[in-house]
């Protein structure tokens, strides 16, 4: 991994911590004219459009072993299932409550980390674990008095894309990122028309209005570039850098959601908020110091990655 361009990294990051909750609001205001299957499929469609192409051009191989495959089609399912997440949660959820709800995805993806990928975790970490999980919650419970069990629903996609992360380092020395997100646009597609033919209220189809193709196209194009954005991000500074940075993807949502909705967290939410984000950085900062100090430290988590 190339550290030699750290500034160029978080410019990446904070790109990314700015197109991400856009991406989200744009999933959040075709949620109530879509199906969430619909916006899930089209969503998909436009990042074939765009990286398969890109992906030709640049020569990359797709070619991979059947346990390369198999990882790939499981993450991608995995993919589908927290896209669908995403609308269904935004549907009724104000986009920061959303937002700092999933940013429990830190905190799993340690203790997830620990169990399958035997990484190491010290009592400080599990501290900091317990401390943001408990700031997750002062999120949740008013959320969870306002809108009952729909205020889970980010909790079950942090977890979705957390095993999307975990299988994600499993693919990175296999496959470069934009092969992997070429490929795994039409195994998406696959799997979701089947489903748009049921004819579901949440799968059907919805011819849209021709003022909302733009934003279908701007959900994709934003959606697909910051997960690239991020996978460039890393090639160019450390993870314990960047970290850092993607908290401000907070901050970012609550100003979108306000200049959209003029949605606002109430003060139990903002405690659990400023909570969440001391842990994740405390996080950060230990394993920065544990860097320092010696060779070969577990590498800090990404804070999250893009939902969209």
């Amino acid at each position: 991994m190339s550290t030699d361009r750290p500034l160029l990294g978080i410019a990446l990051t904070l790109a990314v911590c700015l197109s991400a909750p856009l991406g989200d609001a744009l999933a959040k205001l075709l949620g109530a004219h879509l199906s969430i299957g619909q916006i899930t499929t089209l969503r998909f469609a436009i990042q074939g459009l765009l990286l398969i192409p890109l992906s030709l051009a640049l020569r990359q191989s797709w070619r991979m072993t059947p346990a390369t495959f198999a990882l790939l089609s499981a993450r991608t399912v995995l993919h589908v299932v927290a896209i669908a997440l995403v609308v269904l949660s935004l549907r009724a959820l104000p986009l920061a409550d959303f937002i700092a709800i999933t940013y429990v995805m830190p905190f799993m993806a340690l203790l997830l980390g620990w169990l399958f990928l035997g990484e190491e975790v010290g009592p400080h970490r599990i501290a900091a674990c317990i401390a943001g999980f408990g700031g997750t919650l002062m999120v949740l419970q008013p959320a969870f008095l306002e809108f009952g069990l729909t205020a889970l629903l980010p909790v079950a996609l942090a977890l979705a894309f957390t095993l999307y992360m975990l299988l994600s380092r499993q693919l990175g020395p296999r496959l470069a990122p934009i092969a992997q997100q070429a490929i795994a646009a039409p195994l998406a597609l696959i799997l979701l028309l089947p489903l748009l033919a049921l004819d579901t209220p949440e799968t059907t189809w919805i011819t849209p209005a021709r003022a909302l193709w733009g934003q279908i196209a701007l959900m994709g194009i934003v959606g697909s570039g910051a997960h690239l954005a991020m996978a460039a991000a890393l090639k160019y500074a450390p993870a314990s850098t960047l970290a850092p940075m993607q908290y401000l993807e907070i901050p970012a949502a609550t100003l979108i959601g306000w200049l959209i909705w003029r949605d606002l967290p109430g003060p139990l939410a903002t405690l659990g908020i400023a909570v969440t984000m001391a842990s994740g950085l405390y996080i950060v900062m230990r394993e920065r110091a544990i860097a320092a100090r010696g060779p070969a430290p577990t590498p800090a988590p990404p804070a999250a990655p893009p939902a969209g």
